[in-house]
Parts: structure tokens; C-alpha cells; sequence
């Protein structure tokens, strides 16, 4: 039976990956396997690369020096021409970007960010930088990002906490949050299955966007804010697993799903991506005057009419009788007269 899954670099395929190729072939054709290949599929993450310095010593070796030895020179358009050493202001030479290496002294030690930001925001920024197997230029200011989204995380969590979720209908800004939150899961869903760990994080954070940006008051709203933020706590765990715990636990998930390291990953509900009623943009003669809500199932006439009947159309057609009504299904309906 083959591995599932084998994840390692590119240096590999010409070492122990051909030879163990080579030797499942030899077991295949002697009888004792039927596997084909030893591995399903196979994964060659990107590596990390980090700025070089250095200098030529006396002795015509080369010293390296770390990035936080030095102090980068730019031109005018801001890119990095030469670098300076802190402790004492003499010129090192800048070699570009290159693989992180211990001989180059161009590594990054996690524990540095552990202790500015914590493990979550080390973990995230590793998995949100870039696809698994694309290279990633290491970028200090841009932890800060993923720090400030756990700490909106962690805020909206607070907010959610005052809330009386109750039993209540959804209404129709629930029931479109509802269905922004199911869209979003269904991709982080299918990003998780084919490894694009990147695009998880990207889709969390859309996840977040739209749970901020909803009337909490709105008929049916805290239930549907809670189910949300209960999907993303999931979502975030296996990057976040410190938060997302911490908060599923003080939010009282646990009582309803179990502990989150027990819990059953999130499941897209199919009846709330359907929409019931959808919103198209009017136009008259060629320019935007408004927008008509119209059923899902409206036939093309059923569209007419609505525009038509619109407020928007009585106000800015200023009397004058539709010529000429174009539908384009899905997206706009435009009134010439």
C-alpha cells in the first residue's frame, strides 16, 4: 500500500524519492507489492528565503552577518543598494535574497516571534505568506498583519460574548449573512483538501470581515453571528489552535459541540446558499439609477415589470414611457427611454 502523502523538498527527487520509486517497482514486478508508486501524491513545499550580507574577511574568506546586524542602505527608489553594520557603521555587502541557511546566518528563530507575537501568530503568518510550495521571502513588518487579525479575533469574540444568541427566525440580513458564511466555508473547505493553506487563511479572514460587518440588532442576528464566529474558530483551529480554543471554551461551544479538539468540522448547510431573492443593478439609458429585488426564479418578464415598478425607475425616467427593457440574467436590467 502506498504512503498518502509525502511532503519534502525538491532536493529529494533525485535522492531516496527515485530509489524508493525504483525499489516499489523491483517489489512490483517480483510479486510482493501491487503498488505502481510509492506515494499517492506528493508535496515539495517552497523554501524561505531572507537577505544576505556580507564582507570579505583578511584572509579572503567571506563573513556573514544576520539582517539584525545591519542597517540597509536604499536609493531613491527604495531599494535595498548596500547595508551598514550597527555596531560600528562600516559598509557590509548586500547579496540579494537568498534560502535561508545557518551559514549564512540569514535564519529566522521562530522563538524570536513566539516571544513578540505568540506561537498562533508565528504559525498563521507561516501558513498565510504563501502556497506551500511557492518560495516566501521572509518579511518582518508583515507578521504584524496576522498579529492585528487574531487581535480582531479575539475582539470579535469579546463582542460576541455580551450577546443573547435566543431562538429566533432569521431574518433577511441573517439569512444573507448565513449564506456569505457557507459560501466562504465551502472554499476553505476545498482549499484544505487540496492544501492551499494560504487560501484557508484568506478565506478566514473574509470569514471575519463578514461577521464584523452586520447589524447585530438585525431580527435573528446573534444566532447567526454566533454560528459564524463557531465555523471560524474551526476554520482557524488547526493554524490558531492557542485562541481558538481559548475562545470556543470562554464562548461555551464546548457545551454545545464538545471540546474543539473533538468537534466536528463544520459541514456547509446547502439550503442556506440558496437565494430566495437576488438583487440587480438598474440602469436607465446605459447609467446606474438604482438597484430592484427581484425572486431568484423571475422569469425575464417578471424582471421587466419589477424595474418598471421600481421607485428608482418613476423617479428618474421622469414620466418619459420604457422604448426598450434589456435583462441580463443575474446581474442588471437596463430601461431605455
Amino acid at each position: 500500500m502506498p504512503v498518502d502523502q509525502y511532503i519534502g523538498g525538491i532536493e529529494h527527487a533525485i535522492l531516496h524519492l527515485l530509489y524508493a520509486r525504483f525499489w516499489t517497482k523491483v517489489m512490483r514486478d517480483l510479486g510482493l507489492t501491487k503498488a505502481d508508486e510509492p506515494f499517492t501524491r506528493l508535496l515539495t513545499q517552497g523554501m524561505v528565503l531572507n537577505h544576505i550580507y556580507s564582507r570579505k574577511t583578511d584572509k579572503g574568506g567571506v563573513e556573514y552577518f544576520w539582517p539584525s546586524e545591519v542597517d540597509n542602505v536604499f536609493d531613491a527608489q527604495g531599494k535595498i543598494i548596500g547595508a551598514n553594520l550597527q555596531r560600528d557603521g562600516t559598509s557590509v555587502d548586500y547579496g540579494g535574497v537568498g534560502t535561508m541557511s545557518k551559514s549564512k546566518n540569514n535564519g529566522v528563530d521562530p522563538q524570536d516571534l513566539i516571544d513578540s507575537f505568540g506561537a498562533d501568530t508565528a504559525r498563521l503568518f507561516t501558513m498565510f505568506a504563501a502556497p506551500p510550495e511557492a518560495t516566501l521571502e521572509w518579511n518582518d513588518a508583515a507578521v504584524e498583519g496576522s498579529h492585528r487579525f487574531l487581535k480582531r479575533v479575539w475582539a470579535f469574540g469579546t463582542k460576541l460574548y455580551a450577546l443573547h444568541a435566543g431562538a429566533a427566525e432569521p431574518g433577511d440580513a441573517a439569512r444573507k449573512l448565513r449564506r456569505e458564511v457557507h459560501q466562504i466555508l465551502q472554499q476553505v473547505n476545498f482549499d484544505y483538501g487540496r492544501m492551499q493553506y494560504n487560501t484557508v487563511v484568506s478565506g478566514a479572514m473574509k470569514l471575519l470581515n463578514a461577521l464584523e460587518q452586520v447589524d447585530v440588532a438585525a431580527h435573528g442576528m446573534p444566532a447567526a453571528l454566533r454560528e459564524g464566529f463557531g465555523i471560524l474558530l474551526r476554520v482557524l483551529y488547526p493554524a490558531t489552535p492557542h485562541i481558538a480554543h481559548a475562545l470556543w471554551q470562554v464562548l461555551g461551544y464546548a457545551a454545545e459541540h464538545g471540546d474543539l479538539l473533538d468537534a466536528a468540522w463544520p459541514q456547509v448547510d446547502e439550503d442556506a446558499l440558496v437565494r430566495t431573492e437576488i438583487e440587480l443593478v438598474l440602469q436607465i439609458n446605459g447609467k446606474l439609477r438604482g438597484a430592484v429585488r427581484v425572486p431568484a426564479a423571475a422569469d425575464k418578464a417578471a424582471i421587466e415589470a419589477a424595474a418598471l415598478a421600481s421607485p428608482d425607475f418613476a423617479r428618474y425616467a421622469e414620466g418619459k414611457p420604457a422604448k426598450k427593457v434589456v435583462v441580463v440574467p443575474g446581474r442588471l436590467v437596463n430601461v431605455v427611454v
